[in-house]
């Protein structure tokens, strides 16, 4: 009989020790905010010298985590792991410039939108592209997964479509002539005209009928998350937060949007 009680007693500290250790571990869970997004997208997302991450969206994530009373850790994943990971739960939210599609809402949530943005075109110089109906039976360059991609399945039948898992590549094809053009949102179109003014021409002007938005992805049905964000970039864009991420890193952009008189992403 001893040894029963004795067994059963062993078992039920057993039990009270598993006990005690997951719910440490569920606490600690709950103290910190995992951020996917791909540091390839200054200044939005991006490294600095020393490799730490910086830029638009990283001062958004620390910003959303310190309001939360969560340490913030990011998660630097390949654009196209970004949804994956937020569904497996290696991550508790994506904030990496996504834009707002009906397709990605069929199997996650967002955010209400906290940036506007729309596709831009990067010509080669020499290609003659003067607006968007010019490409439609020319070489495309587009990101793979990207809303440039999208819209050109779904514009260009006819064109001849380069899909590309990086950026940089797609930039590569127009500068060296390879394409006549790279669909991508306007920032990243003058960014790049930017830096290859002798080749390139960025058509920053929006060709589509409505703007594209861009907002925090997060696991469906996630009602009290989704609030805290929602109430977060609802009072940042209240007391000028945004405008300040503009002004720290977007400056020459704003200068240049306005000038053209092309409504600003925030």
């Amino acid at each position: 009989m001893k040894k029963v009680i004795k067994g059963m007693l062993i078992l039920l500290l057993t039990f009270l020790f598993i006990g005690c250790n997951d719910e440490k571990a569920n606490n600690n869970e709950s103290k910190v905010l995992k951020v996917g997004m791909e540091l390839a997208y200054p200044p939005f997302e991006m490294s600095d010298k020393e490799g730490n991450p910086t830029g638009v969206s990283v001062d958004f994530a620390k910003m959303l985590a310190r309001s939360m009373n969560k340490e913030l850790i990011i998660e630097n994943i390949a654009w196209d792991g970004l949804i994956p990971s937020l569904k497996t739960g290696k991550i508790d939210i994506i904030i990496s410039s996504m834009t707002i599609t009906d397709e990605r809402k069929k199997s996650i949530d967002f955010s209400i939108p906290y940036a506007k943005s729309a596709l831009a075109i990067l010509a080669n110089k020499n290609s003659n592209i003067n607006s968007i109906e010019d490409l439609k039976e020319k070489t495309i360059a587009v990101k793979k997964g990207s809303t440039g991609h999208i819209y050109a399945k779904e514009n260009f039948p006819n064109g001849n479509i380069l899909v590309f898992d990086k950026e940089s590549a797609c930039v590569l094809e127009v500068v060296q002539g390879k394409a006549d053009g790279f669909l991508y949102d306007q920032l990243t179109i003058y960014r790049n005209h930017q830096n290859h003014k002798d080749t390139t021409v960025a058509l920053l002007k929006p060709f589509q009928k409505d703007f594209e938005y861009w907002g925090v992805a997060l696991k469906k049905d996630n009602t009290e998350l989704k609030n805290q964000i929602d109430q977060f970039i609802t009072k940042a864009k209240e007391d000028g937060t945004f405008d300040d991420f503009a002004y720290k890193y977007l400056k020459d952009a704003k200068q240049t949007f306005d000038s053209l008189n092309i409504e600003f992403f925030f």
